[in-house]
């Protein structure tokens, strides 16, 4: 590949450009043959899809974590699975000795990554035909969500004649048992099995298939992170899957990092692009796509720990599923037990991915491809990478790299790609392939599992949950301009998510300042109880989903947190949304 500077970067450094997608091999190399004989194998064998009753029941997918130097593995429980199992790496070389005061992690510190025997009714399920499977599911979810069921009827007739008091709690309630209830009765891992609700037979076959095994670029950009980016780097390196790219940019990091990645680089044959300016993740990571050619472009942070089979297992549902562009993995809290803040946000991530993702998946309609694991096809996004990078808002430079904006540009390209793509016409990331405009679909993989630090104190939580309400409010503008063209159910969700988001600010206000000063205080200890109440559901949810871990108590006051802190921020995020910065600490 021939290098020169990138058009749009002016004198901030040379790399190389990003050449076609490359094209499948003639035959399969032994890796890839095995790889493709699981793949085949699996497709016979495995009939345990996400189910509600499942969870019922218990049944996690077993999953591994590393410490800073060395990733040790915990046992696996014997299932079966469509994707490789402990493939050969090609390219790693003898591993160093481990370095002095080093300690491996065991994944069993961990219980998120702990495994569990499937139940009696999970069993019974899987031996069912699909038609029995969904309607078992969505009896089982119904049984489960009749106490609220009852509640909301109880409380219909006094909606007429109180709808100030009652009506923001009723509609709360109301969205809540609708996703629940999409989620656990219609979602399906399109990684374990083929998703029932696909294009139709013509709008199918404009998808282009991917080959059965296509070269995957895996995408980190780092900057400071010397503490965490080994054991990122090698969680990538160890992923299951034959035929991979790694390419790390570092932006001008000022700590230890480079020394770190040098020797990676040798040991592991990983690409490393040293930047000699700070450019911004955004543009860090733009800068690695320019040397990524794979057909697949997957992106993880470096603060996070894969699974070995997380990316196979989404490039699988890929492969298997041309119509969709993206796919998000499932994320958890890699420091869980630190703290109690830590442990609090763990549960909270459990939601917002088995639940709020699993219920946007059905409609094949994901808003955010979340960073810890995005995989992308590369002619999903390949000419909108330049539209990102350069992305303004109110007149300025938009510099976080928000993975909802670049989510937004798969969603959307079909009625907004043309447009972004003529305004940078002379990026060679559009001159030099011009990619159709589809209505590419995105989904959820719940199997494909990696773990994120969370901040473990106050203040650094802020932070972060300022960055996204910023990133909420300039993509509200963006994807929620044509979101309505989805269909209705991706519409609802979108729309009254965004919605319940802007709203929050005015009922905290109501709720907690307006009311105690018009003698009005039960109105408050209504809205606690009724945010106690959402909290106590989601909670139960988790506690279904993961049984015998007792962190379910902690989501009430997840609840409670946003109601009485988070909601604060959207105003002030969107005071200050010029100011950004690159930041990933935890701490």
């Amino acid at each position: 590949m021939s290098s020169r500077s990138h058009p749009s970067r002016g004198d901030e450094g040379s790399y190389r450009e990003a050449p076609l997608p490359r094209l499948a091999p003639a035959g399969p190399t032994a890796d890839e043959a095995r790889y493709i004989d699981t793949l085949h194998l699996g497709d016979d064998l495995v009939h345990a899809g996400q189910v509600f009753g499942e969870q019922l029941s218990g049944g996690r997918t077993p999953t591994r974590e590393t410490g800073s130097v060395d990733l040790v593995a915990a046992p696996a429980p014997v299932r079966p699975r469509t994707v490789p199992v402990e493939l050969p790496h090609p390219r790693t070389a003898p591993a160093e000795p481990r370095r002095p005061g080093a300690a491996p992690v065991e994944l069993s510190r961990l219980r998120s990554a702990r495994p569990h025997r499937p139940g009696v009714v999970r069993r019974w399920l899987d031996r069912q035909d699909t038609a029995i499977r969904h309607a078992a599911r969505r009896v089982l979810t119904l049984l489960c969500l009749l106490p609220l069921l009852l509640l909301l009827a109880r409380e219909a007739p006094r909606l007429a004649q109180n709808p100030v008091v009652l009506g923001y709690g009723f509609t709360v309630l109301v969205g809540t048992i609708a996703m629940l209830y999409i989620a656990y009765s219609r979602y399906d891992d399109p990684s374990e099995r083929q998703l029932r609700r696909r294009p139709r037979a013509g709008e199918l076959a404009s998808f282009p298939a991917l080959p059965t095994v296509p070269r995957v670029s895996f995408l980190l950009a780092v900057k400071d992170e010397e503490e965490c980016i080994e054991a990122c780097v090698r969680s990538m390196a160890d992923s299951d899957y034959p035929d991979l790219q790694i390419v790390v940019a570092d932006d001008l990091s000022e700590d230890g990092t480079r020394d770190v990645l040098r020797r990676l680089e040798r040991e592991l044959g990983i690409t490393v692009i040293y930047l000699e300016k700070n450019v911004g993740k955004k543009h860090a990571l733009v800068r690695a796509c320019e040397v990524a050619d794979g057909d697949v472009i997957a992106f993880t942070d470096s603060d996070c720990i894969l699974a070995p089979d997380a990316l196979a297992r989404c490039v699988h549902a890929l492969v298997t599923h041309p119509e969709l562009g993206a796919v998000s993995g499932h994320t958890r809290a890699l420091n869980a037990d630190d703290t109690f803040f830590t442990k609090a946000q763990d549960v909270w991530y459990e939601g917002q991915f088995r639940v709020a993702k699993a219920a946007e998946a059905t409609f094949g309609s994901v808003t955010c491809v979340s960073g810890p694991l995005a995989v992308f096809r590369r002619d999903a996004i390949y000419n909108y990478l330049p539209a990102w990078a350069g992305d303004r808002f109110l007149g300025a430079p938009f510099r976080f790299a928000t993975d909802r904006q670049l989510t937004g540009y798969v969603l959307g390209q079909r009625w907004r790609g043309r447009a972004l793509k003529e305004r940078h016409a002379d990026s060679p990331f559009v001159a030099e392939r011009d990619y159709p405009e589809r209505a590419w679909r995105i989904g959820y993989v719940q199997s494909a599992k990696v773990w994120t630090n969370v901040p473990a104190r106050f203040k650094p939580f802020m932070k972060q949950q300022i960055r996204w309400k910023k990133s909420f409010i300039r993509n509200l503008f963006f994807t929620g301009s044509f979101m309505w063209r989805r269909g209705p159910g991706p519409a609802a969700l979108y729309y009254g998510h965004a919605l319940w988001v802007v709203s929050a600010p005015f009922m905290a206000v109501r709720h907690l300042l307006w009311a105690p000063l018009h003698g009005a205080a039960f109105l408050t200890l209504l809205y606690l109880c009724g945010v106690t109440l959402k909290g106590c559901v989601w909670g139960l949810a988790f506690k279904i989903d993961n049984p015998g871990d007792d962190r379910w108590r902690y989501r009430p006051l997840m609840s409670l947190l946003s109601a009485l802190v988070l909601a604060w921020l959207l105003p002030y995020s969107f005071a200050t949304i010029r100011r950004g910065v690159w930041a990933r600490g935890a701490n």
